[in-house]
C-alpha cells in the first residue's frame, strides 16, 4: 500500500495586497469557484466556516487547488500566514468535503471523470481550469467558457480581462496554443461578446 501523498500548500502574492493565495498539491474545488465574501455566506462550506472561525480572516475565495483568503486590514501576512497553511493543511488532512453539494450546479456535483473518457468539450473546460483561470484569477480576472462548436471555443473574459488590451494577446498566443495541443478538435478560440 502506498503512501498518501503529503499536502504541500505554498503562497503567491494577488494584485490585491490584504489578499493572500494559497496554492496546494490537492485537488479543493475542481471545475468550479466559490467566494465567501462574509462569515454569512460560509453556511454550506465547511471549509470556509473552519477559515472564518479565525479571527483575521475577512474573506474566502475557493477554487480548483487554491483558497485566497482576505485579512482583515490591521494583521500582516507574515504574522499570520503560518497558522492560516496550517488550518488548510488540517482541513484537507480530515477528509471533509469543502463545499456542500447543494452549492454545486449538477454537472460539476461528484464529476471524476477519468481523462481519458472525456469528450473534447469536458477536456476544454479541464485545461481552463487547471492551467488558465488560476493564473487568470491571480490577475484579478475571470474565464468562462462559454461553448464548444464546430472546432471553435468561444470564452468570455470577466473581471480584469474585460477589455484589457493584453486579453487578445493571451486568448490568441497563450489559450489558443494549449488548446490547440492538448485537444486537436479545436481549431479557435474567440471572445464571445456577450
Amino acid at each position: 500500500m502506498s503512501q498518501p501523498t503529503a499536502i504541500e500548500i505554498y503562497t503567491e502574492m494577488t494584485p490585491n495586497p490584504e489578499s493572500l493565495k494559497f496554492v496546494t498539491n490537492r485537488h479543493i474545488l475542481p471545475n468550479f469557484q466559490l467566494d465567501f465574501r462574509t462569515r454569512e455566506m460560509s453556511e454550506g462550506s465547511a471549509l470556509a466556516r473552519t477559515l472564518f472561525a479565525i479571527p483575521f480572516v475577512n474573506g474566502v475565495f475557493v477554487a480548483n487547488n487554491f483558497v485566497t483568503i482576505t485579512k482583515k486590514a490591521e494583521y500582516d501576512w507574515f504574522e499570520i500566514t503560518p497558522e492560516l497553511k496550517e488550518s488548510i493543511k488540517q482541513f484537507l488532512q480530515s477528509g471533509q468535503k469543502p463545499v456542500d453539494d447543494a452549492l454545486l450546479p449538477k454537472e460539476v456535483q461528484g464529476s471524476d471523470t477519468a481523462a481519458g473518457q472525456q469528450s473534447p468539450e469536458e477536456k476544454i473546460k479541464d485545461l481552463l481550469d487547471k492551467y488558465v483561470k488560476p493564473a487568470i484569477q491571480m490577475d484579478g480576472g475571470h474565464i468562462e467558457f462559454k461553448s464548444f462548436e464546430n472546432g471553435l471555443v468561444k470564452l468570455s473574459l470577466q473581471g480584469s480581462c474585460s477589455g484589457c488590451p493584453s486579453s487578445t494577446i493571451t486568448l490568441k498566443s497563450g489559450i489558443e496554443g494549449l488548446l490547440k495541443r492538448m485537444v486537436p478538435e479545436v481549431q479557435e478560440v474567440v471572445a464571445d461578446a456577450d
